[in-house]
């Protein structure tokens, strides 16, 4: 009896709960992990709370730390950071679905539906063989992004060094990450010692945009190559979203800020802040020597985040593109939402709108109470909620000395940025009777 309602409990768990359950599980382990003598140099325990940051940041793909991650943490440590980087760039729920396959057992409709709302596809359907075009494209674009960055490194590190640092670096541009090892050089340094090498930005910004622009666009380029026409509606939005995205903010660097540089150091600052603000959280330049305008730019690239179903962040590009055409349908005084001669659903605009409330309020929310409890200025408090929340990993240099306090908040929306803000309320909240039945309309006056 005792088994069977065990069952039936779990039976009855939504999709959403089940997300937000395999993240905190993957979290969890991968703090006591990183809480073993094995995992630091010099053979010591971590603090519970420095290795929960830690797992927290890198299952959350952001990029934020308190412990350098080339200098504090041993070989096995390192390696149970990727490891979570992996397993949370890629999903826990896809993972878990490889392992099924791969282990012979079937699989059901609830793991095809949980898998659904993990990726955000469209539909159930073919969903099993989404999971193995997610596997296979991850483990081929990485191995790719790790061999073009091997020569740079094998130059600096040597052979085995090289290889392994090429390997690291290449899941971590892909999944969105930001984790370096580039501390042996200069501690929480990133990549500001190859901001001048052409090749090495090119590439880490490529492994940047493939990883965040989404395994359903991805598909979508596969299937139909270089028919635009023919590609879903998702796939021209975010893929115009994201042009105007890494263009438009390049331009704006490029004319106001590192302006002390030469033309090529410009260029190249220029187009990786742009493109490394939006969930990477890599910095080939001293962020502190920005003008407050850039500050507060980066701020905005990092909220809206990569793109749905890839392994960055935000509240995503399409989230983004749906508010600025709600916008544009109201100036113009249209009735639907349209683009490509489509019309985009209402509830799609609704979710749109839920969702940046919940990212402003938790962003403004959090930055706040950090600039109270730290007494650090408030653009400050809000670049590094912003790079919370938007899974990003950037920082102004004020994450190693906060509170407890402050590093909980950060957690919080690390894990609210990857999880995503729908779904934990959708966790929470329950599915309603009382949603169909229609009240009187009346009127309200806004703007």
């Amino acid at each position: 009896m005792e088994k069977a309602l065990k069952e039936k409990k779990r039976k009855g768990r939504t999709s959403f709960q089940i997300i937000i359950s395999s993240f905190m599980a993957l979290i969890l382990v991968g703090t006591f992990l990183l809480m073993l003598p094995i995992s630091s140099k010099e053979r010591v325990v971590t603090p519970f709370s420095d290795c929960m940051f830690t797992a927290v940041s890198a299952t959350c793909v952001t990029g934020l730390i308190v412990k350098d991650t080339a200098t504090y943490w041993s070989l096995f440590g390192k390696c149970v950071i990727i490891t979570l980087i992996q397993i949370g760039g890629m999903g826990v729920i896809t993972i878990g679905l490889a392992i099924m396959r791969i282990s012979g057992k079937k699989i059901g409709l609830s793991q095809r539906s949980t898998m659904q709302e993990s990726i955000s596809a469209p539909q159930v359907g073919g969903i099993v063989k989404l999971t193995g075009f997610i596997l296979r494209t991850s483990a081929i674009i990485e191995l790719i992004g790790a061999a073009l960055l091997a020569p740079v490194f094998i130059k600096d590190f040597g052979v085995v060094k090289g290889i392994g640092y090429s390997i690291f670096h290449s899941i971590s541009a892909f999944c969105n990450a930001g984790f370096d090892l580039m501390g042996v050089r200069q501690p929480f340094s990133s990549l500001t010692t190859y901001s001048t090498n052409a090749y090495f930005n090119a590439v880490i910004m490529l492994l940047i945009i493939t990883g965040g622009i989404g395994f359903l666009t991805w598909g979508d380029i596969g299937t139909h190559k270089l028919k635009i026409s023919k590609y879903s509606l998702q796939s021209k939005v975010v893929i115009t979203t994201s042009l105007i995205l890494i263009i438009v903010p390049a331009i704006f660097f490029f004319f106001f800020e590192y302006q002390d540089q030469s033309m090529k150091e410009r260029i190249l600052s220029s187009l990786f802040q742009s493109v490394t603000a939006r969930t990477a959280g890599f910095n080939s330049q001293d962020l502190d020597q920005m003008g407050e305008s850039g500050k507060f730019i980066m701020i905005i690239l990092m909220i809206i985040g990569g793109s749905p179903g890839s392994t960055a962040g935000g509240l995503k590009t399409a989230t983004f593109a749906v508010l600025f055409l709600t916008a544009i349908t109201v100036f113009s005084r249209r009735n639907d939402v349209q683009v490509f001669k489509r019309r985009i659903p209402d509830d799609a605009v609704r979710n749109a709108g839920a969702v940046l409330f919940m990212y402003l309020v938790l962003f403004a929310t959090g930055g706040i109470a950090i600039s109270i409890a730290e007494k650090i200025p408030l653009l400050t408090c809000l670049f590094e909620t912003g790079s919370a929340v938007g899974t990003v990993g950037l920082t102004l240099g004020i994450t190693t000395t906060l509170s407890l306090f402050s590093k909980i908040i950060l957690m919080f929306l690390m894990f609210f940025g990857r999880v995503g803000g729908l779904t934990l309320i959708y966790a929470a909240v329950s599915t309603s009777e009382n949603n169909k039945i229609k009240l009187p309309l009346e009127k309200i006056s806004v703007g």
